[in-house]
């Protein structure tokens, strides 16, 4: 989306005095659950919503062969319970968005021949023509940690009113976008994000520098609300309710360069929060009842997204890969350690709730805070019941890449 949700990676330590800002991705929060019924997920829609224009998408990074284990399908538990033709709508997606990839044209080719494939077609497309991979963290453990994200809406106007006073900024003309792939191969897929000043290149404004009043953003739109916005800023994209009742889409469009910094783990520090507590509902209704101190809670997560205008018409919100999302088949994923658009077998449990989550899913998405090889960010998709899985889930699981039987993974290069 969150992108809109693209991979960044904070190194200041290492590039401080080169250049000076690092990039980073849109984070989601890491709520504590809450107890809640799990509820059921809408199906795909039958057929992919056709694409805008996306941004460029970013390299794929080479995958570590060390964190992957090939496998046999007998070797992936579950795999025979999941209803796999609801995961071929989003599988179509992925494909749209890596038809340019060698590795993946002769699958992609003959899935999207495939029109009305039933059940049993789709399984055997998948246990055919891939195989699973077990991932594995550095430590050899099998088990991460999935969160959840959704595509909020909020209210607000494309003017300022006396209602509408908070910016919805998109992307400015003096952020400076640093690609350093040509003189450091291992990192190909980050950037570096800074300002010009005179000759040198120096870190963009912080959340707070932006919204102090001196900066000279563009806005796109204006919300009622700053919480809802710092939100819906985390979450990477969403829809703005507008006065007349219609929709504003809007998606990621680029970041500050910021590391994101968790105001929910703020709070617990703090003491305002218990650890159990620190949800994004909970927080929401901690800054309703301290209005005074919002601006500085908001304030100490220096990183800022700013955003673009969607068409209404897609199916769902953009993902780093470039296509729509799906509720409840994709999922934001490490692109270190697992490449975009390939599926992924998730096995994990419902929000606060020991009922299995065993699912196919597609890895469409990318987010700042989705670090390591067994991490998952589940999209449920979008409104307020979305959101309530979301803010609750933080589910351990376990997680098997699917990769076309002749794909070539090669080692990361060494630093």
């Amino acid at each position: 989306m969150r992108r809109f949700l693209f991979f960044r990676h904070p190194f200041y330590a290492s590039l401080l005095a080169a250049l000076l800002a690092v990039g980073c991705a849109t984070p989601k929060p890491e709520p504590k659950p809450e107890p809640a019924p799990p509820v059921a997920i809408p199906a795909p829609p039958p057929t992919p919503a056709p694409t805008p224009p996306a941004p460029p998408l970013l390299p794929q990074p080479p995958l570590p062969l060390q964190q992957l284990r090939a496998v046999e399908w007998s070797a992936v538990p579950t795999w025979q319970d999941d209803r796999l033709a609801e995961t071929w709508p989003a599988f179509l997606q992925s494909c749209a968005g890596l038809r340019s990839q060698p590795a993946w044209q002769g699958v992609c080719s003959e899935a999207q021949g495939m029109n009305g494939a039933s059940e049993a077609a789709v399984r055997a497309f998948f246990e055919r023509r891939f195989r699973p991979h077990e991932v594995f963290n550095t430590d050899n453990t099998l088990e991460g940690t999935v969160t959840g994200y959704y595509e909020p809406l909020i209210k607000g106007d494309r003017k300022r009113t006396a209602k509408a006073r908070f910016p919805v900024y998109a992307a400015p003309d003096d952020l400076i976008v640093v690609d350093l792939a040509s003189v450091y191969p291992e990192l190909k897929s980050l950037r570096l994000r800074g300002q010009l000043q005179g000759n040198k290149v120096v870190p963009y404004p912080t959340r707070a520098e932006i919204e102090n009043g001196s900066f000279k953003g563009k806005p796109i739109a204006w919300a009622d609300d700053a919480v809802e916005l710092f939100f819906l800023q985390i979450q990477g994209s969403g829809r703005i309710e507008l006065p007349d009742g219609t929709h504003l889409r809007i998606g990621y469009a680029d970041q500050n360069g910021h590391p994101y910094k968790s105001i929910g783990k703020l709070l617990v520090e703090r003491g305002e929060l218990k650890l159990e507590e620190a949800s994004m509902q909970r927080i929401k209704a901690w800054g309703e009842a301290n209005p005074d101190k919002l601006s500085e809670l908001l304030n100490s997560n220096p990183s800022y997204v700013f955003f673009r205008e969607l068409p209404n018409g897609l199916s769902g919100p953009l993902g780093a890969l470039g296509v729509p999302l799906t509720a409840g088949r994709s999922i934001a994923i490490d692109p270190k350690y697992i490449p975009l658009g390939a599926p992924v077998f998730l096995s994990t449990t419902w929000p606060n709730s020991p009922q299995p989550l065993n699912r196919l899913m597609m890895a469409q998405d990318t987010g700042g805070a989705i670090r390591g090889a067994v991490r998952a960010d589940f999209y449920w998709g979008f409104g307020a019941a979305a959101g309530e899985q979301a803010g609750r889930m933080k589910q351990s699981g376990r997680m098997w890449v699917l990769l076309p039987r002749d794909y070539v993974a090669q080692p990361l290069a060494a630093k």
